[in-house]
């Protein structure tokens, strides 16, 4: 539903006295060109451009979008801007609040607005993904007619959470984790405007940092830490925000740990050992540190899909699968969701059976490679589909394994230098005891000999 007299009139004190606002909601962008991060977004000709009219000329009108990204990112800021910049009649609603009822009284009014005096209607659509099927049903034929053109954000992946004839009707925009330099510029900027704080106190570069690490990419938080803790600091009448006064206010202690220095290789290293230690109270300690820390949650779980296959191998075969979904599931849902399935893969892996044989195995074969143990092909595993390959002797003698009632066939496939070497020795260490078993039958069916 549009705006009542009651949320007009809040508006309008809300912009005549600003300061009675937090500070996250003084410091909105009032301009694309004013909005932090998600520039891949905001290029010339782009449909957030379109939508506030700077290219939106000729047959091509702008194109419903679905806003995806972590929170704190800036969905809500864009469609603020929007709203702000448009010509178009804006609707604000909430999925957690409105139904089929409201939309259908927005569509209404859009129709009357676009047949009576031409003005088309800007729908933003907060929380998508609490509408159930039936509900973004309803939206179908007001966005395929451009009866409204939808802004649409959600922080659940879209593709599991939005209808697929909605999706296919508009744009899928994804916005990225705010950097720390982006998040740097928005503190200070906050710190000095005429919006914000005013200069009132100043931010010594160890607060700074400390609420750029419990920020996690978000915008909001951010400015929300900082706003409590310059008001704390001017209760006690500081000139600046202390990082004592702001771990008192946030009740989050500062974490030493600096990402681009030792401490980064240091904690990382001690978790991936305490893993291979299969120390899972150490290893959920050292992910804490790093989680708290502000640490890139990718940077984690890649660290993990090492660890499964460089300390556990063939003694769990499901610890990659594990690492490899943990690190999928991280990329889409950010901090702080992440931080429970980061905990799930690291408890697996530190409790998970251990062998490094997959390790030393390929670090063998690289050895002997590196010293120039190759050799050619063998002839007969050599590439026999071309035309003269028979004359050279490609492929001639192949046995085909297939044929044999073991599946096996005795012949030679390493070249001549290497032909006895054994790179693999499993462990019986969980369930690489089975491929210890198999690696014995399938070496004296091949007629291997043991050096």
């Amino acid at each position: 539903m549009e705006p009542d007299l009651f949320t007009a009139a809040a508006e309008e004190r809300q912009e005549k006295d600003p300061a009675g606002s937090p500070l996250a909601v003084r410091m909105r962008p009032r301009t694309l060109d004013e909005v932090v991060g998600q520039q891949h977004l905001l290029k010339p000709g782009s449909p957030l451009r379109r939508l506030v009219g700077e290219s939106a000329k000729g047959p091509a009108g702008p194109s419903s979008v679905i806003l995806w990204g972590p929170p704190g990112t800036g969905k809500t800021t864009l469609a603020y801007v929007v709203s702000k910049a448009t010509d178009a009649r804006f609707v604000e609603l909430s999925a957690i609040t409105a139904g089929v009822k409201e939309v259908r009284a927005v569509i209404d009014g859009a129709r009357r607005a676009a047949g009576g005096y031409g003005k088309e209607t800007v729908l933003f659509l907060d929380e998508i993904h609490r509408f159930s099927k039936a509900q973004q049903d309803s939206l179908l034929p007001a966005v395929e007619n451009r009866w409204v053109t939808l802004i649409a954000a959600t922080t659940e992946n879209p593709f599991f959470s939005v209808i697929s004839p909605l999706l296919s009707r508009s744009l899928l925009l994804t916005l990225e984790p705010l950097t720390d330099d982006d998040l740097r510029g928005l503190l200070r900027r906050a710190v000095t405007d005429e919006r914000g704080l005013k200069g009132a106190v100043a931010l010594p570069e160890d607060t700074e940092a400390h609420l750029l690490r419990i920020a996690g990419g978000d915008a909001r938080r951010a400015l929300t830490a900082l706003e409590a803790a310059a008001g704390a600091a001017l209760d006690k009448g500081e000139t600046e925000i202390a990082l004592a006064t702001l771990e008192e206010t946030v009740d989050r202690a500062a974490v030493k740990y600096d990402r681009d220095g030792d401490q980064h290789y240091d904690v990382a290293s001690a978790l991936i050992k305490s893993i291979r230690g299969s120390d899972v109270d150490a290893a959920l300690h050292y992910l804490a540190r790093m989680i708290e820390a502000g640490e890139d949650p990718r940077f984690i779980a890649r660290r993990l899909m090492i660890s499964a296959s460089e300390d556990i191998g063939l003694a769990d075969p499901g610890a990659l699968p594990i690492a490899v979904a943990a690190a999928q599931a991280v990329a889409m849902i950010g901090f702080p969701e992440a931080a429970l399935t980061l905990s799930h893969a690291t408890i697996a892996l530190a409790l998970a059976p251990k062998s490094n044989a997959a390790t030393t195995a390929i670090g063998a074969a690289l050895a002997d490679v590196r010293k120039g143990l190759a050799g050619p092909v063998p002839a007969h595993l050599r590439d026999g589909h071309y035309k003269g390959a028979a004359k050279l002797g490609h492929a001639q003698g192949y046995v085909y394994p297939h044929d044999l009632p073991e599946g096996i066939a005795g012949q030679q496939y390493a070249p001549d230098a290497i032909k006895d070497r054994e790179y693999y020795e499993p462990t019986r260490h969980g369930a690489e005891a089975r491929y210890a078993d198999a690696v014995e039958w399938t070496r004296k069916h091949l007629g291997r000999k043991r050096d």
